[in-house]
């Protein structure tokens, strides 16, 4: 081998790098991830004396630089702006994952349709030719005149388009296709993805143009590539849901511009995602009345309140060891729910299968639905169903109190707004409640989980 050009191995996961393969690697632990790459030292040698030799922009003071707000394109899609923090930034980078056809490109020719009519927009597909962006184009009756469509993965190519025609929004779709010719690695390694996407970072900057880009997931879900590959971009957005169904849920991951605790919530439908203005609505529709093992909770995501309709059920085990399960709602925290109510509230399920589901698709990752999940189960291992017209929420603690949490206020109101007539909340979130919700709404206030079950249960 030549002296300039030498081999490496690389991680695919972390972007570890070695000068031999190891089976497991060092840095994030994970099988079978390394990959040779060769790299022309040589080249590496020219861009640096290049680097050297370039002029560098003088710092200025803090004074000086012009603190004028922040130019935000609006996508025309209110639920993708909510977490966006309202709208597209204008020389920001964004990086839209998703597991496969959960909508990615779907939404972003969306965008493009709004974006179009009044920007020039650039769309790059290093996966689809033109006619088959054509055909997803018709179908979701995407028009603009604005919109520019180019194939091609050559990165330089791209670079080089955007620098003369200067669009003002750029997608890539996605970058796990682009490449550099002088890196020696394959497409979709860990080195062409962190060097294309730093190119593209320091296009959006120098020539203030926002660009998305797309990126896949690995088999855990998460982004591929290297972990660095977050850092580098502004925003991180992330599609959840089941393929299967037609909830979309968009989460935002990292967000520089705006809070990263909203989410957006779609519906795909064969005019393509639609979105969801009152999610609530869409979780608590088609709920049973008068069934047991069925509670509302309310979970807060950024400043919005959501309501989830929250399933459990208690069933006589057939082997020694009962079964646990749960969707969308966290297994261990399930399990210490369990050994709560069986040591302090009496209620057993030690020979019980218990399973709790949580309808719609959507993840309560909050300590304010642990009431809901013990409600669900006690009525169902009761066999008693609970008052209909209800929510709750409160944490669950080791000793079986109801503790207080955060932002009760606004749950109520939305409770209110909805019609529920009552909300069984933490006696500690009630006393430093607004008196006047009180008359709108029945709250009561509980310190454990047998008063809660009490107050709604209807039997």
């Amino acid at each position: 081998m030549p002296p300039k050009v030498k081999a490496v191995w690389v991680c695919s996961e972390c972007g570890y790098e070695s000068p031999k393969w190891n089976g497991q690697c060092p840095a994030c632990g994970e099988w079978n991830t390394f990959n040779e790459e060769i790299r022309d030292t040589s080249k590496q040698a020219a861009s640096a004396l290049h680097i050297k030799n370039k002029m560098y922009e003088k710092p200025v003071l803090l004074g000086q630089i012009n603190d004028a707000d922040e130019n935000r394109y609006k996508t025309g899609l209110n639920e993708l702006d909510r977490v966006l923090g309202g709208g597209i930034v204008k020389g920001s980078l964004v990086l839209l994952g998703g597991d496969p056809g959960i909508g990615k490109s779907t939404i972003l020719l969306q965008v493009c349709k709004n974006l179009g009519r009044s920007l020039n927009v650039l769309y790059v597909s290093g996966e689809e030719s033109k006619r088959q962006i054509k055909l997803r184009a018709a179908r979701l009756e995407v028009d603009s005149e604005n919109l520019y469509i180019m194939t091609e993965t050559d990165i330089e190519a791209i670079l080089s388009e955007i620098q003369q025609n200067r669009p003002d929004i750029v997608i890539i779709d996605s970058i796990q296709t682009m490449n550099h010719r002088e890196l020696q690695s394959s497409t979709g390694s860990v080195t062409q993805v962190k060097e294309c996407t730093s190119l593209l970072m320091r296009c959006a900057k120098e020539l203030e143009i926002s660009i998305v880009i797309v990126g896949h997931v690995n088999k855990d879900g998460g982004i591929a590539g290297p972990k660095v590959l977050e850092h580098i971009v502004d925003a991180v957005l992330y599609f959840e849901g089941d393929k299967q169904m037609s909830y979309r849920i968009l989460r935002g991951i990292k967000n520089r511009y705006g809070s990263t605790n909203e989410i957006g919530v779609f519906s795909m439908t064969r005019a393509g995602l639609t979105e969801v203005e009152n999610p609530s609505l869409m979780f608590l529709s088609g709920r049973p009345r008068g069934v047991p093992g069925t509670c509302v909770a309310c979970i807060m995501e950024g400043t919005r309140p959501i309501f989830a309709e929250v399933q459990g059920l208690a069933a006589t085990s057939g082997f020694g060891h009962p079964r646990r399960m749960s969707t969308g709602f966290d297994y261990n925290r399930m399990l210490l729910i369990l050994a709560v109510l069986e040591k302090r509230a009496g209620y057993f399920f030690s020979n019980l299968d218990a399973y709790i589901n949580v309808i719609g698709g959507i993840k309560l990752d909050e300590p304010a639905s642990d009431l809901a999940v013990a409600l669900a189960l006690i009525s169902s291992l009761k066999g008693s169903a609970l008052f209909d017209n209800a929510i709750v929420f409160g944490e669950v603690g080791l000793a079986g109190e109801v503790r207080a949490v955060s932002y009760s206020e606004e749950r109520v109101i939305e409770a209110q707004r909805l019609g529920f007539e009552k909300c069984v909340l933490p006696y500690y979130s009630l006393k430093s409640m607004n008196l006047n919700l009180q008359n709108k709404i029945e709250l009561i206030g509980v310190k454990t989980i047998k008063q809660a079950f009490e107050a709604l249960t209807l039997l």
